[in-house]
This record gives C-alpha cells, structure tokens and sequence, in this order.
C-alpha cells in the first residue's frame, strides 16, 4: 500500500514523499536540503533512506534543493530529458540522471510509474500516476489547462493531488501583480485556479476515490479555506461526498497518509 505526504507546496518550494516498502520516492525537490531533512524526518522518513528523486519540471521551486541534498547521497533522479539538460548545469553532487520521454513509463523499487505531458511554461512539464500493488496517486503540480489527456490519465486513482493556486475574484481584485502577470498565471500554461481543480477532481472521481489533496496555494491569492471550501461543495453537487479534501501547506508537512483507506474500493487501470 502506498503512503504519500506532502513536505511543503507553494512558490517558496515544493517537495513529497511517496513510500511503499522499502521504496521512497521524493517527487520534486524545491525545499532546501535542510528542511527537506527536517521535513522528512518529521514525517518519519530517514533522509538516507530515499531511493530517488522524480522531477515534474525544472523550475527553481521544484529543484533548488538537489544539489546540495545529494551532495552525502547518491541518488537517481528521474526527468525529462529537456528537464535534464537545465537542471544538470546546476548541480555538482554526483546523481545518476534517468532520462524519459514524456508518455513513458518506468519503475522505482516496486512502484511503476507512469508520466504524461502537462501544459505549463516550462521546457517539459509532466504529470504522474504511481502506482503500488494496490493503490494509486495521481500528481499534477504546475499546469494551466485541464486537459482532456489529463483527465484520462488520472481516472480511477485512489489520491489525487493537484495545484489550486489562485481564487478568480482574488486573483483579479490583486492589486499587487502587474495585468501582464495575472495573465500568464491564468493563462493556459500558466497554473489551475480553484474552479479547474475542482473540475479535475470531479471528472476523476470514482468510488474508489478517497482524497484530494490541494497544492501551490498563492499566498495572497488563494487560502486554504477558500480552495478547500470550494472543491468539497464542487465534489458534493457532483455526488463524489465520500472524497476527502486537504490543503498542503508551504511552511509544515502534511501527515502521512494511506493513499487509499482501508476498505475503499481499488480501481486498476
């Protein structure tokens, strides 16, 4: 069974961790290698104990942290292979890179995982479905659109989490962003508001559904009320009550949690 927590999730730094077995996987590492330590240590996760790193994307708040945490550690690190080719200039610490291609496959210890295309401004963003013997977590962080891929891809997983970063009204009474800004962050690469996530969390809902997990909240655009408000009502007028909604916090990390409770029903692809 997999069991997932968020270390941190916002534009100071993105960071989690997905363990079954032995595996330990850490999906983005944009914290500093001292709180990613502190974090996974708090969560009860030895930092030597990691057995890789897998990138969404090549952003400094996805990444910042590599460096120095592999410097003691010699770890794989899973991206894209445009992903690679920027974040590799950046590091120093001997890691073993693991190129894909976007639609790729791949496994870690005895979690099999599956990458897809997102749209975001980066060089190759992807998304992931990890999958154990028996449970599954779909992870979408930075994107602009739903797509109709998306949606497919992530069908049927049992934890879903997913960027809300801004509320629409919040996002528009800023006065504190230039015009030009507010557009690239709605814009079709740029990131998901409360509304596209709880349209993406409706269209995956499934009875063997059991949480949503909301991510990359703005500071001054969004609260985790308001997006966690937003996505229960929006999951409740769809039928889907049974799926539990949580907000992940850029300054704690969350508890480690069961990717599907006992007794929910799994669903395979």
């Amino acid at each position: 069974m997999l069991d997932f927590a968020v270390l941190g999730s916002g534009s100071g730094g993105n960071s989690a961790v997905l363990c079954s077995g032995q595996t330990r996987i850490l999906i983005d590492a944009g914290l500093s290698a001292k709180q990613l330590c502190l974090r996974l240590e708090k969560v009860g996760i030895a930092p030597d104990s990691i057995s890789a790193v897998v990138l969404t994307h090549e952003h400094s708040d996805h990444v910042s942290g590599i460096d120095v945490f592999c410097r003691k550690r010699k770890l794989a690190i899973y991206a894209c292979a445009h992903t690679c080719a920027v974040v590799r200039d950046s590091i120093k610490s001997e890691v073993l890179w693991q190129q894909f291609a976007a639609g790729d496959g791949f496994r870690v210890g005895d979690i099999e995982v599956e990458s897809f295309s997102i749209p975001h401004d980066a060089v190759d963003p992807v998304g992931f479905v990890f999958r154990g013997q028996k449970s599954s977590l779909g992870f979408v962080s930075d994107m602009g659109q739903v797509t109709g891929m998306v949606r497919h891809r992530l069908s049927g997983v049992n934890t879903l989490f997913v960027e809300a970063n801004y509320d629409e009204v919040m996002l528009q009474e800023d006065l504190r962003r230039p015009w030009a800004t507010k557009q690239r962050i709605a814009s079709r690469h740029g990131h998901l508001s409360n509304g596209q996530a709880a349209e993406l969390a409706v269209a995956t809902a499934t009875p063997g559904m059991c949480r949503v997990v909301l991510g990359h909240l703005s500071s001054d655009c969004n609260t985790a009320e308001v997006a966690g408000r937003f996505v229960r009502k929006e999951l409740e007028a769809a039928g889907c009550g049974h799926v539990a909604v949580a907000c992940a916090s850029q300054r704690e990390p969350m508890e480690m949690r069961k990717v599907a409770e006992p007794g929910s029903v799994v669903l395979k692809a």
